[in-house]
C-alpha cells in the first residue's frame, strides 16, 4: 500500500485505437443472376440464356422461369459484364453478385 493507506488504481490499459478497416480486395469472380425479366420478352430472354449458357431449349426456358437464378457463377467482371448487357438488352434484369 502506498503511503497514505489509500490504495492506488491500477492504470488502465490504454484502449486500442480504432482498427482501420483494411478496404475489401477487389473482387474478381462475379455470379450473372437473372433477378427479372419483361414477359413479353420471355423468348428473347431464353435465346440469349441458351446461348450464354449451351443449354437446351427446355434446360433454358426452366431455368427463365426460375427466376430469380444465377445463371453463371465464377466468372470474370468482363464476362459478367458482357452477358450482362446481353440479358438486359433481350428484356431480363441482371444481378451481379
Amino acid at each position: 500500500m502506498p503511503p497514505g493507506g489509500i490504495p492506488q488504481a491500477a492504470a488502465a490499459p490504454a484502449a486500442p485505437a480504432a482498427a482501420a478497416k483494411a478496404p475489401e480486395p477487389e473482387k474478381t469472380e462475379f455470379d450473372v443472376k437473372l433477378a427479372s425479366f419483361d414477359a413479353t420478352a420471355k423468348i428473347k430472354v431464353i435465346k440469349e440464356i441458351r446461348a450464354i449458357t449451351s443449354l437446351g431449349l427446355k434446360e433454358a426456358k426452366e431455368l427463365v422461369e426460375k427466376a430469380p437464378v444465377v445463371i453463371k457463377a465464377g466468372v470474370s467482371k468482363a464476362e459478367a459484364d458482357e452477358m450482362s448487357k446481353k440479358i438486359e438488352a433481350a428484356g431480363g434484369k441482371v444481378a451481379l453478385e
